[in-house]
């Protein structure tokens, strides 16, 4: 047989990679790596010989090893030779190493506001191929998918429940007329849903009788609690204290102001608070109702009123509950260290950190979006019908938080489309498709009340959404496929490119993501695009194509394609990126920790992490507290320190009902003045043409005017000659504004109004 060149090496190494069942695999000579042949779904250790599974003691160790795609703690240096032999290559994994410092230094170019993206692609190329070199020298370790279960979907339902979740839809279409929820509709709502339950969950298991009371009676008679920490325990919990620290560390300061879509949604928590209960708010073109309420919640438990801390709580909440659905799902696809990696980044990147603090609807779409696919994935995987019921309650909770949710049915249809395809479907296809119905059954229940006042009002329902995918408002600035392309584009390379221009949800003009997450991030797709051409599992497809999939509303902004990419629009994106980025993490610390020998080794691969995650977490903090900060106020206006001034002259020698704000144009939102000086429900406003209208009131009287609008200021001096105006030096540059004072007026019979 003739030598192999290098250059057929190279090829036959291509052709085994893109179809390893048709090409054999390449052979290096004896004294080289060689690459043995992996069927899918091969398991990363080798199997005993009296067993066909690895059955290993847990321990502290952090070696990482698998059972059935369940990750196990190994202790000997025996099994650490065994994954040396097993995944071959040298000790030091240099190959790893350079790609994922490649891809860092990459990231790096690509940060503002010098930027060298020529020098970046082909950084980001040569890391790619030594990765990709990694993995083939079986240098870089990365789990297999978790095994699905052989069984299909349950299709057993129970009759009687479904009827009566029939009747009671029937009437719940009349009883939410008049987009009002009340005790009726509420209790008819709560009992459709719980026959619905009732028709179509399965028991799993079943408890023998007299088990939980015997337990109770125990420890009723011997009462004692038993608490075990361990060290992922402790572990876990130091994480959450990061996290928590990044999410609610300066929620009061960070954003410091208000802006006019905060006066739209606290007046109508204003109008729960007063004891309306519309289903849709159409105030401002329309909202979906759940902030409102969480928001009314909120001011009464905190009793903070209806302030932006009252909306920063609520939204800070949302974003935060976001994160074990995310630990669920790594955990789900890969193992708990993904899973608690993904929960770590998530938690303190600046993305899902900012649309969490704004104090708008934005983090409702993570929200709901991490438990429907959390859900869906372990309701295929496992065919378990119980799981595609909450992916389907959570799907219909989501369409009452924030109109990008309505892309989730679709996104799931072509996610489950996809699923079909492959092999692991064969003989389950069925089930699925009826696990779908049953999602699909469980999320409209849920939908109800805004399906009734979609069909009442269908232009106020989908205005927000049609105005921006349609021409309502404008039209296309372009050939529609053209902008289509270019917005799929845009926001594709925003994790590594550009977050778009909204200086009021993000950053402007930076990457969506931090150096260190874009790097791993990018290492990520790459592993699971590798994974799914050797392997085929449709888990590796659907994370990759469900992050453009789950940034359709913004990428569908064609009639504004200047609003794309948007950190808010693309929030459900959150859940699988994330989650790709510490795939590449778990796995490239898997691999180092593999060839550690030693204590001094594996302190250093500790440290490795520690340190990247550090790096993280300083990026994180910068972009959010210092430049997103210093951002944002610079570009809102300052009413609260405007209200603040209003508050004092009330409480001195005027009175809140004669202040006035003279609106200018992009200026002050004159209701937020009011919100802030602790007036919610009272405007501001006092237009020049009816300053005539102050004249009747002899108290001390307040004008506050831009300092541009001489005018006003002129006609106000004229009116009112023994007034006195200053200008107010304001706490931020370019901020200031003007205060005319004017004493109280005697009365006809000489007496003065007390103020």
């Amino acid at each position: 047989m003739e030598e192999q060149s290098v250059l057929d090496f190279v090829i036959a190494t291509i052709k085994w990679l893109v179809n390893p069942r048709r090409f054999a695999r390449p052979q290096l000579p004896p004294d080289a790596f060689q690459i043995e042949p992996e069927e899918p779904g091969a398991s990363l250790m080798k199997e005993a010989p009296s067993s066909k599974e690895t059955v290993v003691q847990q321990t502290e160790s952090p070696v990482i090893a698998v059972k059935e795609a369940t990750v196990f703690l190994l202790p000997s240096e025996e099994v650490e030779e065994e994954r040396r032999r097993e995944f071959g290559g040298g000790i030091i994994p240099w190959r790893s190493l350079l790609s994922v410092l490649l891809a860092i230094w990459a990231q790096m170019l690509l940060e503002p506001p010098d930027r060298s993206p020529k020098v970046a692609i082909v950084l980001y190329i040569a890391s790619g191929l030594l990765l990709v070199w990694a993995v083939f020298a079986k240098e870089w370790v990365m789990l297999p998918p978790r095994k699905d279960s052989d069984s299909p979907m349950s299709l057993e339902i129970r009759p009687y429940f479904l009827w009566f979740t029939l009747i009671l839809s029937a009437v719940l279409m009349i009883f939410f007329g008049g987009n009002q929820l009340n005790p009726v509709n509420l209790f008819l709502w709560a009992a459709a849903l719980f026959y619905i339950v009732r028709a179509l969950w399965i028991k799993v298991e079943k408890r023998q009788p007299g088990t939980t009371l015997a337990g109770l009676g125990d420890f009723l008679k011997n009462p004692y609690f038993l608490i075990k920490i361990s060290g992922w325990h402790v572990l876990v919990f130091g994480v959450v204290l990061i996290v928590l620290f990044f999410r609610f560390y300066r929620l009061d300061g960070v954003p410091g102001e208000m802006f006019s879509d905060h006066a739209e949604k606290l007046l109508d928590v204003g109008d729960v608070l007063n004891g309306l209960t519309p289903i849709f708010f159409p105030r401002n073109t329309g909202r979906e109702a759940l902030q409102m309420y969480l928001t009314a919640a909120v001011a009464l438990v905190f009793k903070t009123g209806l302030s932006f801390i009252s909306l920063k709580i609520g939204t800070a909440l949302a974003g935060f509950l976001t994160l074990p659905y995310i630990y669920k799902l790594g955990k789900e696809v890969g193992n708990r260290w993904v899973g608690l990696l993904a929960l770590l980044m998530a938690g303190m990147a600046y993305w899902p950190n900012l649309i969490s603090r704004i104090g708008l609807r934005f983090p409702l779409y993570p929200l709901f979006v991490a438990p429907v696919l959390f859900y869906l994935v372990r309701g295929i995987r496992t065919s378990n019908r119980n799981d595609m019921i909450l992916a389907g309650i959570a799907l219909g909770l989501g369409l009452h938080g924030y109109s990008p949710m309505r892309i989730v049915p679709f996104v799931i249809l072509v996610l489950v489309g996809l699923y079909l395809l492959h092999s692991q479907a064969r003989g389950k296809r069925l089930g699925v498709l009826a696990g779908v119905v049953v999602l699909a059954v469980l999320a409209f229940v849920v939908f109800l009340p805004l399906f009734r006042y979609m069909l009442d009002d269908p232009q106020m329902f989908g205005y927000r959404a049609f105005s921006r995918m349609g021409t309502s408002e404008r039209p296309f600035p372009g050939p529609v496929w053209q902008i289509f392309l270019s917005n799929l584009w845009k926001a594709m390379i925003m994790f590594f490119w550009d977050n778009g221009g909204i200086w009021v949800h993000s950053v402007v003009g930076r990457p969506a993501l931090d150096v260190i997450t874009a790097a791993l991030l990018f290492l990520g797709m790459l592993l699971l695009l590798i994974r799914y051409i050797r392997q085929r599992n449709w888990v590796d497809l659907w994370l990759i194509a469900s992050i453009p999939l789950l940034m359709m509303p913004s990428i569908l902004s064609l009639a504004f394609p200047d609003e794309n990419p948007s950190l808010n629009r693309t929030g459900g994106a959150i859940i699988p990126v994330f989650i790709i980025a510490a795939i590449a993490l778990e796995s490239f610390l898997a691999g180092l920790l593999a060839r550690a020998r030693g204590v001094a080794a594996k302190a250093t691969v500790v440290l490795l992490g520690i340190g990247l995650m550090a790096g993280s977490a300083s990026q994180n903090y910068n972009l959010v507290f210092k430049q997103f900060d210093e951002q944002f106020m610079a570009g809102a206006w300052n009413t609260s320190e405007i209200g603040h001034i209003i508050r004092a002259f009330g409480e001195s020698v005027g009175s809140p009902e004669t202040a006035y704000v003279v609106p200018y144009p992009y200026w002050v939102d004159t209701r937020l003045v009011g919100i802030n000086a602790g007036f919610p429900f009272k405007d501001y406003a006092l237009w020049p043409e009816n300053f005539s209208e102050s004249l009747s009131e002899t108290r001390a009287k307040l004008f506050i005017l831009k300092p541009e609008d001489q005018e006003s200021l002129e006609m106000l001096k004229t009116m009112y000659p023994e007034g006195v105006s200053w200008l107010h030096r304001a706490q931020r540059e370019g901020k200031d504004f003007i205060l005319l004072f004017v004493p109280m007026q005697p009365e006809k019979d000489g007496r003065n109004i007390e103020p």
